[in-house]
């Protein structure tokens, strides 16, 4: 399966399937709204689309069980487009976040955006082991280690990390960072960026990584 929708609205459903089959993705639509995650495992997408209001659940609480088991890339889709729906779909894992009503050209645009960076960047990296001082990044696990500790890292962890431990002791701008990321500056928001580091030093404080990533201010990021 190559994009699977989580999406109420049937109609809506049914014309981005349509849209996404003409440009030959293979797609599937939720059935069960109860049982999201099994429904995801079965199918085995490369990519989610994921309406933020749901039955039972909304987006957000589905997104955040979905990344206990897949790092699949996930965009978000909603009416709504306050800067603290964008902030909280990237808290929870998502990858992107298109308002509706939806555009079939920047939908598709988006999403083959995303699945090559993904699955590109993934193949180059998917051998390489990082090291620098006591820390290790292994993109074969998603793993980054410490000591005896170790924590688990989404997509864009994992590459925020490489940029910065291929810079090592060098500081690399916000500009480089989110070029890598996203190849684009139209999703991105001020906040966009620094939630995703603030989320990665949280998980490194987690494993004993004080301040591992440092803010230079006006520049950009390091890390000693």
């Amino acid at each position: 399966m190559d994009i699977f929708i989580i999406e109420d609205d049937k109609s809506l459903c049914r014309e981005i399937s349509l849209t996404l089959s003409k440009w030959g993705y293979s797609v599937g639509e939720v059935n069960d709204f109860e049982n999201i995650t099994n429904e995801v495992l079965e199918c085995n997408p490369k990519l989610i689309l994921m309406d933020i209001n749901l039955p039972s659940y909304d987006g957000f609480y589905w997104c955040s069980q979905i990344r206990n088991f897949m790092k699949v890339p996930i965009i978000f889709i909603s009416s709504r487009d306050n800067d603290m729906d964008i902030i909280m779909s990237i808290n929870m894992g998502g990858d992107d976040y298109i308002t509706k009503p939806l555009s079939p050209q920047v939908l598709v645009a988006k999403i083959q955006a995303i699945l090559r960076r993904t699955y590109s960047y993934n193949n180059d990296l998917k051998s390489e082991i990082i090291k620098f001082k006591n820390v290790t990044l292994n993109f074969i696990e998603g793993k980054l280690y410490f000591k005896d500790e170790n924590v688990d890292l989404t997509k864009n962890e994992l590459k925020i990390m490489h940029i910065l431990m291929s810079n090592q002791e060098k500081v690399v701008s916000r500009e480089e960072i989110i070029e890598e990321l996203w190849e684009t500056d139209e999703f991105i928001s001020e906040n966009t960026l620094t939630v995703n580091v603030n989320r990665l030093r949280k998980k490194l404080s987690s494993i004993g990584l004080e301040n591992f990533i440092e803010t230079k201010k006006g520049q950009g990021y390091i890390i000693r």
